[in-house]
């Protein structure tokens, strides 16, 4: 006999999914301090052991987020994800087809405030990333200072989460037997401090390194925008030659990470809050971008690259934007 669940009620399934957005907003506001503390804490407890089992089995896997990770798919199929797919909602389009016998390496533009559009699409199966690129396995860097904090770090890898660096992404780039894509938020920290509604700024016009990459391990570029993405929060004003945007950039130069004051809804009233905006994010993927093999690439050659992956997200973002509500007059502006 088959068993049939009722469908839930239009008002619970919205508490699920702001539940769901909490939860994830506090535990990357918050988890990693809490994570810290229970390590430390548990050191001075008939516990200790637990904290020092796990300093050892920290040592011995130091480098497995420069490795590709350790992905748990049960945490990625989480149905949490789901629900807070539907907050937004979050889609995921394609554009061309990815081959599966190839690496790739993805731009990934807005930064946005917290990225919510790049976590959820490369490091949880809720807006359906396998089904759409059959045979892509999907790798998201993150600053490297993330996972030096004990189990936090697990938490992040279990998603596909990586480290932000070189030896990361050839490890990645480098399998033989093909079908990773590695996805960089390129902006980075820095671009999160001018991530406020309707804002088209990218900072993308020194940021070169992603090329070079490419370059050297022969890997086709696809660019990636996610409208809706910087629609999220609210800023607290910080332009440029600003005492508060002089503070953060001096913050985000000691400690790796920018802290943008933002502000959105809050969970049981909409006025004021850090539970970001019900507004629908969806991140288009363009198709790659052909890249010859230089193991010395010349000055010249990551130039011209990164003006062609220049002029193909803009064209990206034109041949989409008028079905996003993005105004006509809106051009991307790279800084």
């Amino acid at each position: 006999m088959k068993i049939e669940f009722a469908p839930l009620s239009v008002p619970l399934q919205r508490r699920l999914q702001t539940a769901s957005v909490v939860q994830w907003v506090f535990s990357f506001l918050g988890l990693a301090q809490c994570c810290i503390a229970v390590f430390i804490g548990l050191l001075f407890t008939r516990f200790w052991l637990v904290s020092a089992l796990y300093a050892v089995w920290w040592f011995i896997d130091r480098e497995a987020p420069s490795r590709g990770g350790r992905r748990i798919h049960v945490l990625r199929n989480s149905v949490v994800w789901r629900y807070m797919r539907d907050y937004f909602p979050i889609t995921l389009v394609k554009t061309a087809e990815l081959d599966p016998r190839q690496n790739y390496l993805m731009g990934f533009h807005p930064h946005g405030v917290l990225a919510v559009g790049a976590f959820l699409n490369f490091c949880t199966e809720a807006s359906g990333f396998s089904t759409i690129f059959p045979g892509i396995t999907p790798h998201l860097m993150m600053l490297s200072l993330w996972f030096r904090v004990p189990f936090f770090r697990d938490y992040l890898m279990s998603g596909g989460l990586v480290s932000s660096n070189k030896e990361s992404a050839s490890h990645v780039l480098q399998r033989p037997e093909g079908g990773n894509l590695l996805a960089i938020i390129v902006g980075g920290a820095q671009e999160a401090l001018d991530a406020r509604p309707g804002s088209c700024t990218l900072l993308l016009k020194n940021r070169k390194g992603f090329v070079r990459v490419a370059i050297k391990h022969g890997t086709p570029l696809v660019p990636a925008f996610s409208f809706g993405e910087n629609e999220l929060f609210d800023q607290v004003s910080n332009p440029k030659g600003s005492w508060l945007r002089w503070l953060q950039h001096r913050l985000q130069q000691i400690m790796g990470i920018s802290l943008p004051l933002f502000h959105a809804r809050g969970i049981f009233q909409y006025s004021f809050g850090l539970v970001p905006y019900r507004r629908p994010i969806c991140t288009v993927v363009g198709k790659p971008i052909p890249v010859q093999r230089k193991h010395s690439p010349s000055e010249e050659d990551v130039d011209r690259l990164h003006q062609k992956y220049l002029e193909e997200l803009c064209k990206l973002f034109e041949e989409h934007k008028a079905k996003y509500n993005v105004p006509e007059d809106s051009h991307l502006e790279f800084i």
